[in-house]
């Protein structure tokens, strides 16, 4: 990790050196470091034949939104317009991220007996607007990204040659895989380390008037 690269994870849950937080992750030096590591390689690859780096930076941009993490939504909306040399790619995150938000897991499992447990719930299909600006290759990882966050119980061979017809190589969607694990991974560790730092702060005056 170089200077001009601070970790991620810290940033995101605004963790600052040597207080609470920071002492907390120095614990599991190996999973800070790899986690780091894991950022670097999905985010500033060493090629980008098969999944571009405005690509991926779209696809965390929505992923984040979905999951309503706020602080990592513009954090890589913020790269996405850097990469893209523009705000278009950005507005039509943002534009699909209103029509695509839902509340989940849903979805149907296969006939079967964890069947009881069905739930419905919205398809979300990129819009025709958003479609012309991103194509057909990037619309179709952006439901992907949607059925994972939402409904994984529905994902199946089919939902993956769907990214085959639009193009994404088998190489390709093994990276998507990468990239929507560590995303699930690094959005909730921020989500448990800023909760623990509200709790720790709430807890200072208290302790302090003991």
């Amino acid at each position: 990790m170089s200077a001009q690269t601070p970790d991620i994870i810290d940033l995101l849950a605004a963790i600052e050196p040597g207080l609470f937080l920071d002492r907390i992750r120095n614990q599991r030096p190996e999973t800070r470091i790899n986690a780091q590591k894991s950022y670097l390689a999905l985010f500033d690859p060493v090629s980008e034949i098969d999944v571009t780096r405005p690509e991926r930076l779209a696809l965390a941009a929505f992923v984040a939104g979905l999951h309503r993490a706020a602080g990592a939504t513009e954090f890589y909306a913020a790269g996405l317009s850097e990469a893209s040399g523009g705000a278009s790619l950005v507005a039509a995150v943002r534009t699909e991220l209103l029509r695509a938000a839902a509340e989940g897991p849903y979805g149907h499992y296969p006939a079967g007996p964890l069947s009881v447990e069905d739930r419905p719930g919205p398809a979300y299909a990129v819009s025709d607007f958003g479609r012309a600006v991103f194509g057909a290759r990037l619309s179709a990882a952006l439901e992907h990204a949607h059925l994972l966050v939402f409904r994984p119980r529905e994902a199946s061979p089919d939902a993956l040659q769907k990214l085959l017809d639009a193009g994404w190589t088998t190489t390709a969607i093994v990276t998507l895989s990468q990239l929507f694990a560590f995303l699930s991974f690094q959005i909730r560790v921020v989500a448990a380390l800023s909760a623990l730092g509200t709790a720790v702060q709430a807890r200072a005056p208290r302790a302090a008037a003991e």
